[in-house]
């Protein structure tokens, strides 16, 4: 292959998932989870898989649905880019320590959240200070986060003390 089109292919996976990114997380998200010398990691079927930064994932694309889910290092860019309170679930000092080892984040433990969140989406879980503390999927409303007493409010991918799982989605 040309370099001309090694170019325009690096180009055109690099606005997808910019675009991907600004429709999940608001606009200028992409830029500044993927800069310009991010690598793709494609799938068999020449389709983007995951996105590395010096070999490291940011995030990978969600097969069933075109979404991403964020490694601790995406996880960090976006927390440091988004404003607080957006995106994020607070636990309280309770659950923090077993959070950041990426154990799920239960509804009793929860003491904010994000009104716009919907379940099913990726969310930022930190502690009152908000410190990062691990990154997964909503599986309640933040309605239901702050008013269910039993259950499971976040389903933590990846803990900052614990580093990046492979995704099993």
């Amino acid at each position: 292959m040309s370099q001309l089109s090694q170019q325009h292919i690096q180009a055109s996976h690099l606005k997808r998932v910019r675009t991907i990114a600004d429709y999940q997380f608001g606009r200028g998200a992409g830029e500044v989870l993927f800069p310009d010398n991010v690598e793709f990691q494609l799938s068999t079927t020449k389709r983007i898989r995951q996105i590395l930064l010096d070999n490291n994932r940011i995030a990978t694309v969600r097969a069933k649905d075109g979404m991403l889910t964020l490694s601790i290092m995406g996880a960090g860019k976006l927390h440091g880019f988004i404003g607080y309170p957006g995106r994020r679930v607070v636990v309280n000092s309770d659950a923090a320590p077993f959070v950041a080892k990426g154990k799920t984040a239960f509804a009793r433990h929860v003491v904010a959240a994000d009104p716009d969140i919907r379940a099913g989406e990726e969310v930022l879980v930190v502690d009152e200070n908000d410190r990062l503390l691990a990154t997964g999927k909503a599986v309640l409303a933040p309605l239901e986060m702050l008013s269910f007493k039993k259950g499971i409010a976040v389903d933590v991918r990846n803990g900052i003390e614990t580093g990046d799982k492979t995704d099993s989605e």
